[in-house]
């Protein structure tokens, strides 16, 4: 009996021995904030800045609060950052008087900021908003960018749903009628409805009702609803340059890795297969999920990812190769156990 007792104390401490920090520590997620221009970006961020960079660009209405549990699982291999663009999340909302709310001007302000953070190099996660955003950075800077991973990110006409195309026409011309057309897509019931349309009844109960909460609570601030008419109806500009991604995909291959809820019902998934005309080594796998498809299937898509980045970027150099920190930059550190910073705040 003893023997077996001392024979089981002794795997004990064998296994504990093995069992370094370094592998029991779950990576920190920073919550910072830097000044571009006036405006002042919040982000998240982890890993080592030695490493190569990954940048998450949220959608609509969200922030960069939907890559909660997706940075921990990448931050042990890459640099992970993600901002909320103006008029998002906990960055500032400038007047719209005072701030041109376009996709054009948003791409604008991300530009500064991949440099105010000292990105030279980075792949890119493109959602929803992210793809006119991040596609248009691509498109500045084509160097820069060393894989492109699109969760129903859209570059491609087929990949408009029949009802969100429809939308776009409506608003080509800017009415009031066509404005006051979009106001139903503010409403907590419709910022509900993007997170659990197209997603099953067994894996309805994966969706954080804390996602479309905060997304509701942010766009419920005073004059947000209308900076996010402005965005609605400028989105016709990002269909008119679908032509010009397309051609910056042909003419640089990329590696490009799509990651699409296949019930989506604005992006389609014929829009994830639209890619392979232009890059044909692009890869697709479809979930059986909805736009917000990182709340159901957090797991499968990060593995996903994390294959294609080691096939395609690990043996690429370090991204920002130890630049120091730039001067204006905040940050406080938590693990992501702890809720995000109350609305308004900025990190100390």
């Amino acid at each position: 009996m003893y023997r077996a007792f001392f024979a089981a104390a002794l795997a004990a401490i064998a296994l504990l021995g093995s069992f370094s920090p370094s592998m029991a520590a779950e990576p920190v997620t920073r919550y910072r904030t830097v000044t571009v221009g006036d405006i002042k970006v919040f982000y998240r961020e982890a890993g080592d800045p030695k490493k190569p960079a990954l940048l998450l660009l949220h959608g609509f209405p969200t922030s960069s609060h939907m890559f909660r549990n997706l940075i921990p699982l990448l931050a042990d291999r890459y640099h992970v950052i993600a901002p909320d663009y103006p008029g998002f999340g906990f960055s500032d909302a400038p007047d719209r008087t005072q701030f041109r709310y376009t996709f054009e001007h948003l791409t604008e302000v991300m530009d500064g900021f991949t440099q105010a953070v000292g990105l030279k190099r980075y792949a890119m996660y493109i959602f929803d908003y992210g793809a006119p955003v991040g596609l248009r950075l691509a498109l500045a800077h084509p160097a820069r960018v060393t894989a492109i991973i699109s969760q129903n990110g859209n570059a491609y006409e087929e990949g408009l749903s029949a009802g969100f195309a429809g939308r776009l026409k409506a608003s080509r011309e800017p009415t009031e009628q066509a404005r006051a057309a979009w106001r139903a897509a503010l409403t907590p019931e419709a910022g509900q409805r993007r997170y659990l349309t197209g997603v099953s009844e067994a894996h309805r109960v994966l969706v954080a009702p804390e996602a479309f909460a905060l997304d509701s609570a942010l766009l419920s601030r005073p004059g947000n609803d209308e900076i996010q008419l402005d965005l609605l109806m400028d989105y016709g500009s990002n269909v008119a340059l679908y032509p010009e991604v397309q051609e910056y995909l042909r003419r640089t291959h990329p590696p490009v890795l799509l990651v699409w809820g296949k019930n989506d019902q604005t992006f389609v998934p014929a829009g994830a297969e639209a890619f392979k005309r232009d890059v044909p080594g692009a890869e697709v796998h479809l979930y059986d999920t909805g736009h917000f498809a990182l709340e159901t299937h957090l797991h499968e898509i990060a593995g996903t990812i994390r294959d294609f980045l080691r096939r395609k970027l690990d043996r690429l150099p370090a991204t920002i190769g130890g630049i120091p920190r730039p001067a204006g930059t905040q940050s406080s550190a938590r693990s992501r156990a702890h809720s995000v910073p109350a609305m308004g705040a900025r990190s100390p």
